[in-house]
């Protein structure tokens, strides 16, 4: 039998996973049409997905269309899941890409697009919801063609619009497909619509011509091209993703889905055709079963009846249970015992796992999301997912005593299981911080850490600062004790000026007022002090310290001494030399559809951020601002708040900026606070 993989991805709220409900249905995997609202959906099975009504993981459903496997990855639409649909996309051959036909292209939708123009996916587009008001398809397809690189082309055009969409055309064959009693028939194409058939019609051939160069001439020549040579031509063209090919569908009302299933099947390209997967080191494997084994890691999951469940694409050979499989990214050997295929939660035995299969192993710990495995005789690396970095960080406080100590162990867990998470103690503030792509994703992540059994909450991190100097200044430290016996004496000046390095020390003692073996001891004292800054207790950094003076005692004078008379003089020096308070500041990068770009910048305004620079990207605008960190730390779901869901965001580091004035005064005095209550 014939196999379809195909990954259905798209900005979030699309439809999705209604989308594969009505596939599914109309190929009989199902007998009903679940619904997100009802959480009756086969892909959104778990109790976060049921209760959000949103897909948090990718789900793998199988059915069967006119001797054809199709495999369907419903991936989540939200950035916040990024591996997922990542994931999805490179474990697929080809994308069915949604576009809503009431909202058009949206951010989500060109990062998808991005993504598998990065693996160079085949897709078909789909522009879904047609059934709703104010659905417009062609509005809709001018955006694809003007927003989302590559070759699009209506394939298909509508019978109708919004509640009265009842059937499409296709247009190669000049056939109509209509839905008006419940069951997709073939009709002639309306009386009403001839012209603009043929107007759409011209347009999709000569899309299809300039794929094949033999075709180009004879068009140019203006030789007659008949209606089968086009048929092969936009086949090859589509199967090679060559060509977009773009259909309207509505999922509530199965309008245009077996049209949509025929061209899925017939359209896009089996795991064979996709050609050879090149590893890292140039090595390549044929995607035949008779080829040497490899397959990818793509999704790792644990699940609380069968333990880890690691999601496979075979890519080259054959798997079968006790076989022995090298872990080329790790550098391991693993033996699977049982091998599945997946259909929604359920996983089904199987005897093998054939090149072009996407299945499950179980029970193999040792197994990381993105690792290769392959023929030990024949070891081949795939290279590792790449992933974005963090965007927005949560401080992790155990509920108990009993929370704390099983935290390291379930947080290894959920690592495991999703690598776009990063946890870590902060070395500033000492506080343990939990970071990922979005408000959503930590939530459900403290939401996990429940479920292994571990209470945890989640506050806004304390913000990292610093302090700093704006002026040169002078003072001495002297530290005298007499207790009986040899004393303590050490005594030096400090010079404390603005540095471009984070810390700098230099000695311009002269004379031997200071003997050479006690310089490093000053330096230590010094190093020391800046750890708790003047202002507030930060630390303190950009500092030039110079020693060039001070006195000793033969007797009395020892390292400790030195040391604590610098950090007298350090702290002195600082108080003379126009302490400020520093803030970290990040490059924040803003994707947002062109009708929101003002508000963003407004909204960038009242939190203290630089307008760096704008992007046009086809409708979509990117905007560079530096902010504080402090301002944007729950950016995530201000922006959701601010465009529907159409923005995202991404954060760099970019150093330390002053506070201004005002500012200053609340954080040091609240910082202060902190401190006397300890």
């Amino acid at each position: 039998m014939r196999v379809r993989n195909v990954s259905i991805v798209g900005h979030s709220s699309v439809g999705k996973t209604t989308l594969t409900e009505a596939l599914l249905l109309r190929t009989g995997a199902r007998e009903r049409l679940g619904r997100v609202e009802e959480g009756t959906t086969a892909s959104d099975h778990t109790e976060a997905e049921k209760r959000r009504g949103i897909s948090i993981t990718t789900s793998v459903l199988r059915a069967e269309w006119k001797d054809t496997t199709l495999n369907l990855l419903d991936t989540p639409g939200s950035a916040d899941f990024v591996r997922e649909i990542r994931g999805a996309i490179r474990a697929a051959d080809a994308s069915l890409v949604l576009v809503s036909a009431v909202s058009g292209v949206e951010v989500g939708t060109e990062r998808v697009w991005a993504t598998a123009d990065g693996f160079n996916m085949p897709r078909i587009v789909a522009i879904t919801r047609m059934d709703r008001e104010r659905a417009d398809f062609f509005t809709v397809l001018a955006d694809v063609q003007a927003s989302l690189r590559g070759p699009s082309a209506a394939a298909y055009l509508p019978v109708g619009a919004e509640s009265d969409f009842r059937g499409v055309v296709e247009l190669l064959g000049r056939r109509a497909y209509l839905n008006e009693t419940g069951l997709q028939e073939s009709a002639p194409v309306p009386e009403d619509m001839t012209a603009l058939v043929e107007e759409y019609r011209a347009k999709l051939v000569e899309s299809i011509v300039e794929t094949d160069d033999e075709l180009t001439e004879r068009y140019l020549a203006d030789e007659h091209i008949d209606d089968e040579m086009l048929h092969e031509a936009y086949l090859r063209a589509v199967h090679a993703g060559l060509l977009y090919p773009v259909i309207p569908v509505s999922a509530a009302t199965l309008v245009g889905v077996e049209c949509l299933l025929d061209l899925m099947v017939n359209g896009l390209r089996s795991p064979e055709e996709r050609g050879p997967v090149t590893g890292v080191d140039g090595q390549k494997r044929e995607p035949v079963p008779t080829a040497p084994t490899s397959a990818r890691v793509w999704r790792t999951t644990m699940d609380p009846f069968v333990g880890k469940i690691a999601y496979v694409r075979v890519w080259s050979g054959v798997i079968r249970p006790g076989d022995l499989l090298r872990d080329t990214t790790a550098g391991t050997d693993v033996r699977p015992a049982h091998l599945y295929v997946l259909s929604g939660k359920d996983l089904v035995e199987v005897p093998e796992l054939p090149a072009g299969t996407i299945g499950a192993i179980t029970k193999i710990n040792d197994v990381h999301t993105g690792d290769t495995l392959s023929d030990p005789a024949r070891p081949i690396d795939f290279g590792p997912l790449q992933l974005p970095e963090p965007v927005m960080t949560v401080a992790i406080h155990a509920a108990s005593r009993s929370d704390e100590d099983k935290l390291g162990t379930a947080m290894a867990r959920l690592l495991e299981e999703d690598p776009t998470l990063r946890f870590e103690r902060n070395a500033d503030t000492g506080e343990l911080t939990l970071s990922g792509m979005g408000d959503t994703h930590l939530e459900i992540a403290v939401e996990k850490l429940g479920l292994l059994g571990v209470n945890v909450t989640s506050t806004t991190p304390r913000i990292a600062y610093r302090e700093t100097v704006r002026a040169t200044a002078e003072a001495q430290g002297k530290h005298k004790k007499q207790s009986g016996g040899h004393g303590q004496y050490g005594d030096c000046w400090l010079r404390l000026s603005p540095s471009s390095e984070d810390f700098e020390f230099a000695s311009e003692v002269v004379g031997g007022v200071v003997p050479t073996k006690y310089i490093p001891s000053i330096e230590k004292g010094a190093l020391e002090a800046r750890a708790r800054g003047v202002l507030a207790g930060y630390p303190v950094q950009n500092v030039k310290v110079v020693v060039f003076g001070g006195s000793y005692h033969d007797v009395d004078s020892s390292d400790i001494a030195f040391k604590t008379a610098a950090g007298l003089a350090f702290r002195a020096a600082m108080e003379k030399a126009r302490p400020a308070l520093l803030e970290p500041v990040v490059t924040l990068r803003v994707r947002v559809p062109g009708q929101y770009t003002g508000d963003v910048i407004g909204d960038l305004q009242t939190r203290r951020a630089r307008v760096q620079g704008m992007e046009p990207e086809g409708t979509v605008i990117t905007i560079t601002a530096l902010t504080p960190l402090a301002e944007v730390q729950k950016y995530s779901a201000d922006l959701r708040s601010m465009t529907g869901g159409r923005g995202a965001y991404s954060l760099k580091p970019a150093g330390y900026q002053e506070v201004p004035g005002p500012l200053t005064e609340k954080i040091v005095a609240q910082r202060r606070a902190e401190l006397a209550a300890g």
